[in-house]
């Protein structure tokens, strides 16, 4: 039986441009199924263009895809349309080895037996294709083990393999697959978004990964695990603990336990199904789920069809929403392109003409799409490779002019890299509305960039407020450098004076002297000459690196354990960013002289302390103005440069805008663009002249809730912005004048026309509180923005105003602000006496209005305190039930009460022991996940039935098991009763227990019991535990090490006290010594006909 068997009997696929080649074999258009051929077609085919030299130029191309379409998206239902659509386009509409033709075969991986990815039908597929059809090229397989096999065999061929499957990290060995092009997906970029990602909320420690994973067919949810769990491990240098699960609903309290022990940082990977029930627990399980940050793997976008990821069947499930506001969705990023719209439409109606399958949109056309632009990546090789000559079978040759390749094609930008992996972009989903549950795409990741470009719309909103601590302090190790105290010795270099200080001060004496004699207004003229010299020589503003400190000088002083604040972790947020989860980097902080300060590291290799360069830095330090930050040094020590200005911890102004919980009337916003105009007419009025780079996050608020503008001057410190197409560039450009754009690197120093600009775009963020250059009703990247206020053409594109959110002369000065011609625009000057017009209440006191203030702020705070008090009853409520679960409820509302729990003395009670008889021999012979799940299966049992008794669990240890029955709250003699019934229910649900690995195995298990007096209390404060002290508890553990499996053995105390009851059947088993004080006959307990 030949591998060769075709598709559905054979689909022989011809391509369309040349039917004479197979006459009569090509599906026509107007045919509904594709016409099936047998073997001999193929093959006659092949031996039809080896044998007529008309057929010289051809090209065999082999296409290797499973069949099922509903489980993978690079299935032949779903793929091949794609590529014969790629081939059909290649002469037309992109010119490609035009006069040559491509035949197209298609191969079905899949195999009855052993499934849709069946690695052993894939290589023979292969073998048979190479021997009989001599392909120039392989198309697929995209399932990871056939991708393996085929992989290798094409490397040794040396014949191209492009594949849009095949995620898996260890493609990237290039020694091993040296001729695989993957122009779809792959993990190993996906774990580059992970790094990203973990190095912006600064997690650098720890993390978890837990996996679907059945061992069978291509284990999807494992490779698509691999490359972050690999990346953050050894590029990011993370400890990173991985974890496997089945569909087995009981494994899913050790993930929540394996979640809880082992990091804060989680990635799942999953059917949606499993991923809910382990939410679900998680939410009964963890106590801080606010503390966590999930990460759910759902790169085709199957659980967000509704925005509603946590939406289950399951009618149990309280409240599912606030657990996951400490989840997020991972998606592949769908193309945004027109062509792609196009591309869709024309698969879906191909599939359902040539394989009669009807597919619904979804992200899994990103996957035929890349199939795609694969096939288009390489015919551009393959034409490159012909025209030097080379042979059109020369896979090396091919496939190195496949890396590093960056074109257009139907997904959007293909960029691969030296691996000849595609570069992929992921978007980042989180709920964003906080009532309905409905999740919005908070960010998505420039594969080609590598950078997060965060949503200016969509946020994030932590449940704790900030993002959680991957690591917390005193959690995971008391060894964490957070809980115990230590010093950080800094070392000083010796500071060298600069001589040109002397040397300024020697050699003009004899031009003072002169000066005296000549007259009094040129030797004042020479004195101001003499001190500017004086103070550019003494560098006032120096500051050296090992002057700045980023821990808090106060931290050393403190307890050990205490927590510290993020100032004190050198925090690059202020506080309104930490406490609602905002990501505006605002400032690095550090200690200068015991000081908190703003760092802003430059950019730069090396600063050259021209004269221009010292001017700038002298009058910098002279700015003394209440509504510009206080410039207080520079450091120029490589490559440490850095610029040290005020701290003001209220954040910046879009930090404040963009925080829905702070309430802004309009006295408050008219107070703070009084600050800005306050603060730029100062500016402009000075020797620094123009700000340059004016935009709302570098007007920060200090702690008076004083605005002031910051990041003005020193224009030799400051990089030219970079001549790339990244995202993040057209956002900063958003307030950048139009004849500014024009420059692809406009002055850094601006003009005082494009400040002006630039303030009207923060007036209109101020009014409308939509973030900057908001547009009503078009939805606009910030790079179209940018190009459409380039062009200049009329009418000029502006952002939207809104006279109902604000007062119509608030419009006029925005659209004068604004103006197209720069010389139409006001000055500040004009802009501050507008102002002090249309807002007369504003200006009447300073006092009055900072008061205004500080209540707003207050009653800001009211609400804050009300929610925070909220979530500190809720947590104390879960203490509690935590605390219940440790200690009995008793002792547990004497700690609660504050007091100390002393040990007590009880006359009677009864214990239980019990084992499992073989336990050691069956642990040998079993791995130890395996054990662990036989004893969590056993006494998550045994748990369920004690719930029925009047009885305490003290403790396991391995398999053995210890009840007991009479404390901490007496009951009589009824503890001998309670013991015994519940032994009895324990014996009689164990022989119908079934170990999971061992199913046709007996578990024997072996009860002892014994009565008498006690000693019980609490003891240790690290994990404490109640517990019972006495010769009844050695005596209760000998009855059982003694006993007999299946069997319930119990002293002759216990069989008086049992005796009063009437209704246990006791059989005498005689006397037995043990290693106790006395000789005790026992009895066996055989039934009970009283009582339930």
């Amino acid at each position: 039986d030949t591998a060769l068997r075709p598709i559905k009997s054979c689909s022989c696929f011809v391509p369309q441009n040349n039917p004479e080649l197979l006459s009569g074999k090509y599906a026509p258009e107007t045919s509904t199924e594709p016409r099936p051929c047998a073997l001999g077609c193929c093959l006659l085919a092949a031996l039809f263009c080896c044998v007529f030299p008309g057929c010289r130029g051809n090209i065999t191309v082999a296409v290797m895809l499973p069949d099922n379409h509903h489980k993978y998206p690079w299935a032949l239902p779903r793929v091949f349309p794609a590529i014969l659509m790629a081939h059909e386009d290649l002469h037309g509409k992109h010119g490609l080895l035009l006069g040559r033709y491509i035949n197209i075969l298609n191969y079905s991986t899949e195999d009855p037996a052993a499934g849709s990815c069946a690695e052993s039908r894939a290589q023979v597929v292969a073998v048979d294709a190479k021997l009989y059809i001599r392909p120039d090229a392989f198309f697929g397989p995209g399932c990871v083990y056939p991708l393996a096999s085929v992989g290798r065999f094409a490397s040794h061929w040396k014949l191209p393999l492009i594949t849009a499957g095949g995620p898996a990290y260890g493609f990237d060995k290039r020694e091993e697959y040296r001729t695989i092009v993957r122009s779809g997906p792959s993990t190993t970029k996906l774990g580059d978004f992970a790094n990203v990602l973990h190095t912006h909320f600064n997690w650098t420690s720890r993390a978890v990964v837990i996996f679907h994973d059945l061992r069978q067919d291509d284990r999807p949810h494992y490779f698509l695990s691999e490359g972050i769990y690999l990346n953050l491990k050894e590029e990011m240098n993370i400890t990173v603990e991985a974890r496997p699960y089945e569909d087995d609903y009981k494994y899913d309290k050790d993930l929540i336990t394996f979640m809880k022990d082992r990091g804060r940082i989680v990635y799942i990977c999953g059917p949606l199904e499993t991923f809910l029930n382990i939410m679900k627990l998680f939410q009964s399980e963890i106590q801080d789920p606010e503390n966590y940050a999930i990460f759910y793997l759902d790169v085709f976008a199957e659980s967000l069809t509704d925005r509603k990821p946590w939406q289950s069947p399951d009618s149990d499930w309280a409240n599912p929403i606030q657990v996951f506001k400490s989840v997020f969705v991972i998606t592949y990023r769908p193309p945004d392109n027109p062509e792609y719209k196009d591309f869709q439409r024309r698969l879906h109606a191909r599939a359902q003409r040539d394989f009669g399958v009807h597919l619904e949109p979804s992200l899994m056309d990103y996957i035929a799409g890349s199939f795609y632009d694969g096939f288009v990546l390489y015919a551009k090789a393959l034409e490159e490779t012909l025209a030097e000559g080379g042979a059109q079978n020369d896979g090396i040759n091919i496939t190195m002019r496949t890396q590093n390749r960056r074109f257009w094609g139907v997904t959007g930008l293909v960029h691969t890299d030296h691996k000849n992996a595609r570069d992929i972009d992921v978007n980042l989903w989180a709920m964003t509305d906080q009532e309905t549950g409905e999740y919005g795409l908070v960010a998505y990741y420039n594969g080609t960039t590598k950078e997060i470009i965060w949503s200016q719309t969509e946020k994030i909103h932590w449940p704790s407020g900030g993002p959680p601590l991957d690591n917390p302090p005193c959690v995971f190790s008391t060894d964490d450098p957070s809980c115990n105290d230590g010093m950080t010795t800094l070392s000083h270099p010796p500071h060298h004076p600069q001589p040109i200080a002397s040397l300024c001060e020697i050699v003009p004496l004899f031009f003072v002297r002169l000066s005296l004699l000549i007259s009094p207004p040129g030797f004042l003229s020479f004195c101001r000459k003499l001190k500017l010299e004086k103070e550019l020589a003494g560098m006032l503003w120096r500051i050296r690196w090992e002057d700045l400190q980023f821990e808090s000088p106060n931290k050393y002083h403190k307890r050990a354990g205490s927590r510290l604040t993020l100032s004190q972790r050198g925090s690059s947020y202020g506080s309104l960013i930490t406490a609602h989860g905002k990501y505006q980097l605002f400032a690095k902080t550090g200690y200068f002289k015991g000081n908190l300060v703003a760092i802003k590291h430059v950019n730069k290799k090396r600063i050259e302390l021209t004269r221009q360069v010292l001017l700038e830095l002298k009058h910098m330090r002279d700015v003394q103005f209440n509504h510009l930050t206080r410039f207080i040094g520079a450091c120029i020590d490589p490559p440490n440069i850095c610029i040290v200005t005020e701290y003001c911890p209220r954040g910046s102004l879009q930090d404040i805008l963009e925080n829905e919980s702070i309430n802004l009337d309009w006295m408050f916003r008219y107070s703070l663009i009084n600050d800005i105009v306050k603060g730029m007419n100062y500016l402009h009025n000075s020797y620094i002249g123009c700000h340059g780079n004016l935009k709302s996050s570098n007007c920060v608020v200090d702690s008076r809730f004083v605005l002031k503008i910051t990041d003005y001057g020193l224009a030799s410190f400051r990089s030219s912005c970079e001549n790339d197409d990244s995202h993040a560039l057209y956002a900063k450009k958003l307030w950048t004048a139009p004849e500014l754009l024009i420059y692809d690197r406009h002055p850094p120093q601006g003009t005082q026309k494009g400040d002006v600009y630039s303030f009207g775009i923060i007036l209109q963020e101020i009014a409308l509180r939509n973030g900057p250059f908001y547009v009503e009703g078009m939805d606009l990247s910030p790079k179209e923005i940018v190009q459409k206020v380039r062009n200049g053409q009329k009418p000029y594109f502006r952002p939207t105003t809104d006279n109902r959110c604000h007062s119509e002369e608030l419009t006029i000065l925005m659209e004068g602000c604004w103006a197209e011609d720069p010389a139409e625009r006001p000055d500040f000057g004009h802009i501050k006496i507008y102002m002090a017009k249309l807002n007369k209440e504003g200006s009447t006191s300073i006092l009055n209005n900072l008061l205004s203030r500080m209540e707003q702020y207050a009653n800001n705070l009211e609400n804050l305190v009300e929610e925070r008090t909220q979530a500190y009853l809720e947590e104390k409520r879960k203490a509690e039930n935590l605390l219940y679960q440790i200690l009995p409820h008793s002792v547990a509302e004497q700690l609660k009460r504050g007091e100390t729990v002393q040990a007590e003395a009880f006359d009677s009670v009864t214990i239980y022991f019990s084992d499992i008889v073989g336990f050691t021999s069956m642990s040998a012979e079993s791995t130890p996940l395996q054990v662990v799940t036989l004893l969590n299966d056993l006494y998550t049992c045994f748990d369920a039935i004690i719930d029925n008794f009047d009885v305490y669990k003290v403790e396991t240890i391995g398999d053995a098991y210890m009840v007991v029955s009479g404390l901490p709250v007496r009951n009589g003699k009824l503890h001998a009763r309670e013991i015994a019934g519940m032994s009895l229910a324990l014996l009689e649900q164990v022989k119908t227990f079934k170990i999971r690995h061992r199913p046709n195995d007996q578990l024997r298990l072996r009860i002892g019991i014994h009565t008498g007096p006690v000693c019980a209390g609490v003891v240790g404060l690290k994990m404490p535990r109640y517990c019972l002290f006495g010769d009844t508890v050695n005596t209760a553990s000998r009855m059982e090490s003694n006993g007999e499996a299946l069997k319930i053995h119990v002293s002759s105390a216990t069989k008086e006290v049992l005796d009063e009851f009437g209704y246990f059947d006791l059989q005498l088993r005689g006397d037995v010594e043990m290693k106790v004080r006395t000789v005790f006959p026992r009895h066996n307990v055989l039934a009970s006909w009283g009582e339930d």
